[in-house]
Order: C-alpha cells, then structure tokens, then sequence
C-alpha cells in the first residue's frame, strides 16, 4: 500500500497577521477581531486560506491607516512582547481562543469613538465592564447638560443607550438596537376619536418627553431629562434629531409642501358642494394621497398608510411626531399636523414659512 504523505503546514505571514490584528483594534471592529481567533481563520496555520488575497484584504489596512496615530497605538499594543506571545500562542491552539482583555477594552473604546455603539456593547459586555461604562458616559453626560454643553451631552446619551443590551432576546442576549418603525406604528396604532388625541397635538410638555423617549429608544434615560428645564430639553431634542437625521431639512421642505396640499385640498371642498370621498371617487386617483407622498418624498405603489409610516420613521424618525392618520371615506392617509404655540415644531424648523392657514 502506499504511504500517506503528510500535508506540511503553510507558513503564515506573521507581521502580516499583527497587522491584521492591530487594523481590528483600530477600526474598534469586534466581529474581525473574533474571525482572526477562529478555527478558520487565514492566520491558523492548518487552514487553506492565506491573507495574501483579495478576499481577505478587508482585514488589512488601507491607504494611510499605518500612518494614523490611533493605528500606530493599536499596533504597539498588539505588538507589546507579552501581548504578541500570547495571541501566537492561542493561535497555535486547537481549541477556542481566549481574547486578550487588554485588546478588546481598546477595541471598546475606539469602537465608541466611531460611533459603532452595538459593536462596543459586546465588547464591554464580554469584559463585564458594560454598566459600570454606561453609568460613567451617564454621568459625564449629565455634566454637560448641567453646564450648557449640549452637543456633548446629546452625545453622551447616544453613547450610553447605544450601549443598552436586551437580555430578552433569542437565543442569547444581544446589543438593544433602535426599532423607530416598530414603535411608530404603536404610536399611531389607534385611531384617535378627535382631533385631541392625535399625540402631534399633545401639550408642549407631554409632546417634548413623549420625542425624548421615542428618539432615544430609552424610558430611563428619557425620564433622566426630565429633571431639566423645558428650554434645556427642546435644545436638546433639537441637536439629537440632527445628530440622528443629516436629512432633516429635506423633509421640513417636504412638511411644507404637504401643508400646502392640505390647504389647496380644503378650499377645493370649500368651493365645490361635494365631499372629499366623492371628490376620490370622481378623480379615481385617490388624489389625497398626495399628501402622504409629499410627506415621504415618493410613492409607494398600492401602499398602505402604515407602509408609509414605517418609511417614514426609517428615514425621518422624529417625523412621526408631527403627522396624524386621517380617513376620508374608505380611505386613509398620513397628514402633517402640529400644535401652533408648541416650541417643539419650531426650533426643528417645522413652523417656518409654513403657508397661511396651516
């Protein structure tokens, strides 16, 4: 018979792979950072894949990253004589890899500073470390605040309810991510019985919480605001709806014209001894829907009034704080309604130059 003859394994670009590993860090990316400890790996030296291609080169750094200080700080970690035997070490291994504390806490933090906030929630969460930094952003947050820092306040929360984590999910625990669409349609999912109730018309200080709550996703941080001043909180809602929103002005210039569609709509049926049902029927185009189209900036094709809603708090979250349902015979569409001596509207820019009457 004849002899098996062993496979030798291949070697592996070592200074390629501390490159690999310190562009994890760098760019504060968890998941990469994970893929270079697995069995599969390029970097395990008993796998077929090998860095050196195309398809692995996402995990390598681009253009001038090596020249960033941020990136000559994570190679110098990674680098580090006790740091660099220990991953070749696990590397070696044929069993799961234990991730290095020290790496993954830098990971964390630049993942913070980007702004992947799920991302930095599984890595603190992996160190135990999740609270306890989701209390300290909490309270530099509420520093700020206290001293007028809006910006950085705004920034602050974002960061903390970035980092909340549903303990209730399957089949494990996972980073709690914003669900703006899911929560528009309970918001909007009762029809009112009047006017009154629609939630864009409720009183400035009900409507300004209610915003606080829905935007960051968060009932304890939201009752947190609620300490503050009025003035304090609208100022802060309007630098969380840029921050969150770099469109928002797009659909403010969308608002307006909805609110001249609203208009030219009502003095039609002023004019004309019908209803608004029978002018539907008449035109058979639903003409109404206009409104709502104008709202979201397209059409969607046989689209219901939720489909639009949901689009709507996708793409323009805190506009559904300003619009209400409303039927007009078996139809029903999205409308832009609002509170005229509410601030709320005003400091987002909503009830500038809206045309009279609106």
């Amino acid at each position: 018979m004849a002899r098996a003859v062993a496979t030798p394994e291949k070697i592996v670009n070592l200074e390629l792979t501390a490159k690999a590993f310190s562009y994890a860090v760098y760019t504060g990316d968890f998941v990469n950072f994970r893929f270079l400890f697995s069995s599969l790996s390029p970097v395990r030296s008993w796998t077929s894949q090998v860095l050196e291609t195309e398809k692995y080169s996402y995990l390598l750094p681009k253009g001038d990253d090596e020249n960033d200080s941020m990136y000559q700080e994570a190679y110098k970690a990674v680098k580090n004589d006790a740091m660099w035997a220990f991953i070749t070490n696990e590397l070696k291994e044929k069993r799961p890899a234990q991730l290095p504390a020290e790496l993954v806490l830098l990971i964390a933090d630049n993942a913070v500073r980007a702004s992947k906030f799920t991302i930095a929630a599984q890595a603190y969460e992996l160190l135990r470390l999740r609270r306890k930094m989701q209390a300290e952003f909490f309270k530099d947050a509420d520093e700020a605040l206290s001293s007028g820092n809006i910006p950085k306040a705004v920034q602050g929360y974002r960061i903390t309810t970035g980092l909340a984590y549903d303990y209730s999910a399957f089949p494990e625990p996972l980073p709690k991510v914003a669900n703006h669409q899911g929560d528009a349609l309970r918001m909007h999912g009762r029809y009112p019985n009047s006017p009154k109730e629609c939630l864009s018309v409720l009183p400035e200080e009900d409507h300004t919480n209610l915003a606080l709550g829905y935007l960051l996703g968060d009932g304890a941080a939201a009752n947190r605001l609620r300490e503050y001043p009025l003035e304090t909180r609208l100022a802060f809602v309007k630098e969380l709806v840029r921050r969150m929103d770099p469109h928002w002005d797009t659909f403010v210039e969308r608002y307006r014209k909805a609110c001249t569609l609203v208009l030219e709509f009502a003095d039609r049926m002023q004019h004309k001894n019908t209803t608004l049902e029978d002018e539907i029927d008449e035109q058979q185009g639903h003409v109404p829907t206009q409104i709502t189209e104008a709202l979201l900036g397209r059409t969607i094709e046989n689209g219901e009034w939720w489909q639009y809603l949901k689009d709507l708090a996708y793409e323009h979250p805190a506009a559904i704080l300003f619009i209400a349902r409303q039927r007009f015979g078996n139809h029903e569409i999205l409308m832009p309604r609002l509170r005229g001596e509410s601030s709320l509207p005003t400091v987002l820019g909503l009830a500038e130059n809206l045309p009279e009457g609106a």
